[in-house]
């Protein structure tokens, strides 16, 4: 089994002169949950190299057991400095995606041709895409085989807009993820803030914060193993 994981390579947070990108915990239970039970990952992102790390996802209250085994496994921080460039890949030599979020994403993910392109190819070729937190914001522009909204009619979660206002950067995104997810159609839900939340209809998969992000990662590999 070969999943793609796809980061951001965005590291501003907006025009706050304060650093983003992904966040810690929503890359490394995902990879630990798959790595762990055989799965060949890759990680790509748009400008290939090392994807900026969001230094909130750093501070001591956002550490779980993963986070602890990512700061202590230089082979895999190696292999994270060298993501490949999204636009060198090919959505045929993988089973599925998944996309951590960090606040990254609104920007570069949200608009990247490369990204969009290999999600619908994803998707069009039956493959299982897993996005959490703010990367759902990914799906913004990405059409189904009709041309509408992927997420249209689809059960969808995401980043809340009360979980925005809670770390304060309502202002500052380019858009919430909750109000583009029911903007394009989506059957969107939450649980409360900072509760794991994940929802599955089809072939996606989408996740509401850091919390969900190992929920979102099992649900994904069940599908694999079917």
């Amino acid at each position: 089994m070969k999943v793609l994981i796809v980061l951001t390579s965005h590291a501003e947070l907006g025009d706050t002169g304060k650093k983003t990108g992904f966040w810690v915990e929503e890359f490394a239970a995902p990879y630990y949950t798959l790595s762990d039970a055989g799965v060949d990952i890759t990680i790509a992102s748009p400008k290939g190299g090392q994807p900026p790390i969001d230094p909130s996802s750093e501070s001591p209250d956002a550490q779980t057991k993963a986070t602890k085994r990512f700061y202590e496994d230089k082979e895999l921080q190696e292999k994270l400095s060298k993501s490949k460039k999204l636009s060198e890949i090919k959505a045929e030599d993988y089973d599925a995606v998944f996309y951590p979020g960090g606040h990254g994403p609104l920007w570069d993910l949200a608009n990247d041709k490369d990204s969009i392109n290999l999600i619908e190819k994803f998707y069009a070729q039956g493959k299982p895409l897993a996005l959490v937190c703010h990367a759902p914001a990914a799906l913004a522009k990405v059409k189904d085989s009709e041309g509408e909204p992927l997420v249209k009619g689809k059960k969808v979660t995401g980043f809340t807009n009360s979980e925005e206002k809670a770390v304060q950067l309502t202002d500052i995104v380019p858009f919430l993820v909750e109000d583009k997810l029911k903007e394009l159609g989506g059957n969107y839900s939450k649980a409360d803030d900072w509760q794991s939340y994940v929802l599955k209809d089809g072939l996606l998969i989408t996740g509401q914060n850091p919390a969900s992000s190992e929920g979102a990662a099992e649900e994904l590999l069940k599908m694999l193993k079917k």
